[in-house]
């Protein structure tokens, strides 16, 4: 009796908390870089009320089309108000939707591709056909006419990006099943009468997270890139709510006047992607058990 009361063994892994784990990902340090750079947009976005300074909707047909000065460091815009003021709070809306839209496509999509891994069968070809057609579109074509459908304001956005992000953790949660559940240790939980549901969400679920994790860094970029887009297009936020996206628009209507207008929030958001990408190759590193000690 006391065999079975047993707990049931767990795979060795690699996790991102270990020490040799965290060596390897800081070596060049790129995913320190990253993480600062984040947090410091974070932060800055967090606390946009005190950071700006100014009102990024306030206008001054007096100060339209002023390049930088020592007063307004990233110059005006062609209604008078403050750009670098509409850059930060811009970084409130674009991070915020890149990050809820990648959560919920990392929460939905992983749990659809755990269950399509571990049942296989019809289940799995329901998933995969699904996900295969989902992938067929582009991801911003996909955007585009998801927001086009249901309207363009914060909410559908933020939907519509997640949906595009869906299909691809979907297909990263399968495949890290697939090799998953053929593991000693998923054949020891049905031994002891564990239901599928704790073998999926307690047992295979937290070994596949480091998958899950790089990819999601690597997708925040694009969610935040996706929000620029469709921002620039006029499907994101309505004006004058100010968005990465929609303020490189708007200077782009007045770019021979103003180079400016366009110039400093597309940098925010290339600095943003950078960031990302330097975590991501970071994460990458880690949780790679090839890389050297």
């Amino acid at each position: 009796m006391s065999d079975a009361a047993a707990p049931a063994p767990a795979p060795a892994k690699v996790s991102l908390a270990a020490p040799s784990a965290w060596r390897r990902a800081t070596r060049s340090g790129g995913l320190v870089v990253g993480l600062l750079l984040v947090i410091g947009m974070i932060l800055v976005a967090a606390f946009a009320p005190q950071v700006a300074p100014y009102d990024p909707d306030a206008q001054d047909v007096l100060l339209n089309l002023v390049g930088p000065t020592a007063d307004h460091w990233f110059g005006t815009d062609a209604f008078g108000r403050d750009v670098l003021s509409r850059v930060i709070w811009g970084a409130r809306i674009s991070l915020f939707v890149g990050f809820v839209a990648t959560m919920a496509g990392v929460v939905f999509g992983t749990v659809v591709g755990v269950i399509s891994g571990y049942y296989g069968g019809k289940v799995d070809k329901a998933i995969t056909a699904a996900t295969d057609v989902l992938l067929s579109f582009p991801q911003l074509i996909m955007g585009l006419m998801l927001v086009a459908v249901l309207g363009p304001n914060l909410q559908n956005l933020i939907l519509a990006i997640a949906i595009t992000a869906v299909p691809a953790f979907v297909r990263v949660a399968r495949g890290s099943t697939l090799a998953m559940k053929e593991r000693d240790f998923v054949d020891a939980c049905r031994a002891l009468g564990y239901g599928d549901l704790r073998i999926m969400f307690l047992h295979v679920l937290p070994n596949i997270m480091d998958e899950v994790v790089v990819m999601a860094s690597l997708w925040l970029a694009t969610a935040i890139r996706t929000e620029a887009t469709l921002s620039f297009i006029g499907l994101g936020v309505p004006p004058p709510t100010a968005t990465w996206g929609g303020i490189v628009r708007e200077g782009f209507d007045n770019l021979l006047d103003g180079w400016w207008l366009s110039v400093f929030p597309s940098l925010a958001i290339l600095l943003v992607m950078i960031a990302l990408n330097l975590i991501g190759d970071g994460l990458r590193d880690a949780t790679d058990p090839r890389a050297p000690q």
